[in-house]
């Protein structure tokens, strides 16, 4: 309850003895302070380009969303007249959203267009949304297909509807009618299986050894090689965090090796622009076709969310000799990732 006496206001507790003003106030400058002190370790981390420990990768990935408790702690702040929580409620606003701009530069390839490819890539969580996928390849008839999380049941479900002699004449758009004869993959249960389903010929290729699938090719489009290789490194779990550094790792030695010949690296990296571990695979000169779309913050995890709400984990990437026009972020039921698809043209110097 509230009192007045002589022109003044104080308020009181239930027994009648008075709150101190300057009380509430420190009170609103610590809970203002708390939530400071929180979004400023993830943005020097972020400033220091480290992943560093948990919870920073686990929050890194939702970065712009600091903007949020940085407002609560300004309006804390603010009603506290703390000034100095004012001034750091601001600057880590500024940080925030200096780090929100897309990362990475992007080129327009010299050359002449040589080939037309489209790229498919989604994670089916342990095969249940294998008949989602199966009916949006029907539609969106890609030319590439790199499918992560597929366990042996949605291997034979991919073979017997996509696959050589999958789908039969006029097939429907659920079933795929067929059309990817070729495929690359690395079998296993649960999240361990990948695939990679193509229209073209493809030739096996080494690789990367990881804890889940992430098998790799080369094809062959109009007489011209593209390497393909699926990514899908371990999570950032507190407890595997040192394997979701090494597999990122290894995708990046992959990207340096490969940045210089056409190159296609897609799936679920369980990572964002705003992983360090990430940027240094962009910074091997791969570039992200959706920040060559202006897609680059377009959420695709977790799917329950997204568009509202999420973190782009879910990439492709593709070497300098590639120009991306349109990317296009699929709703599949019963996975908890958004499929991605990427037109793509490749170029190719007189």
């Amino acid at each position: 309850m509230r009192s007045t006496t002589a022109g003044t206001a104080e308020w009181t507790r239930d027994d009648g003895g008075p709150i101190p003003r300057h009380g509430r106030t420190r009170a609103g400058a610590w809970f203002a302070g708390l939530l400071l002190l929180g979004v400023s370790v993830v943005l020097g981390c972020r400033i220091a380009d480290t992943d560093a420990v948990t919870p920073v990768p686990q929050l890194l990935a939702f970065l712009p969303w600091l903007l949020a408790p940085t407002g609560v702690a300004l309006l804390f702040a603010l009603l506290s007249r703390w000034r100095t929580g004012l001034v750091w409620g601001v600057a880590a606003l500024g940080v925030t959203a200096w780090y929100i701009e897309p990362y990475g530069k992007t080129m327009e390839p010299g050359g002449v267009p040589v080939a037309e490819v489209r790229v498919l890539t989604s994670n089916v969580e342990f095969g249940r949304a294998t008949d989602a996928l199966i009916e949006a390849v029907g539609k969106q008839r890609p030319d590439f297909v790199f499918v992560q999380e597929c366990e042996d049941t949605c291997m034979k479900a991919l073979d017997r509807t996509l696959g050589k002699n999958g789908g039969g004449s006029g097939g429907s758009e659920k079933s795929g009618a067929g059309g990817y004869p070729y495929r690359q993959a690395v079998e296993g249960a649960g999240s361990d299986g990948s695939v990679i389903l193509s229209r073209h010929p493809l030739r096996p290729a080494k690789g990367i050894r990881a804890t889940m699938g992430m098998p790799g090719a080369t094809a062959d489009v109009d007489g011209h090689e593209i390497r393909l290789q699926l990514a899908h490194p371990m999570p950032p779990l507190p407890a595997h965090l040192d394997t979701w550094r090494e597999e990122l790792s290894a995708l990046r030695d992959y990207a340096a090796a490969n940045a210089g010949r056409p190159t296609v690296v897609a799936g679920d990296f369980n990572a964002s622009q705003d992983h360090a571990a990430f940027r240094r695979i962009l910074d091997t000169g791969l570039m992200d076709g959706a920040r060559l779309t202006g897609d680059t913050r377009t959420p695709t995890w977790p799917a329950l969310t997204a568009p509202a709400l999420g973190a782009q984990i879910d990439h492709v990437l593709v070497s300098r000799g590639f120009t991306a026009h349109r990317t296009r972020f699929l709703d599949l039921g019963d996975t908890d990732h958004r499929a991605l698809v990427v037109d793509l043209t490749l170029n190719k110097s007189p």
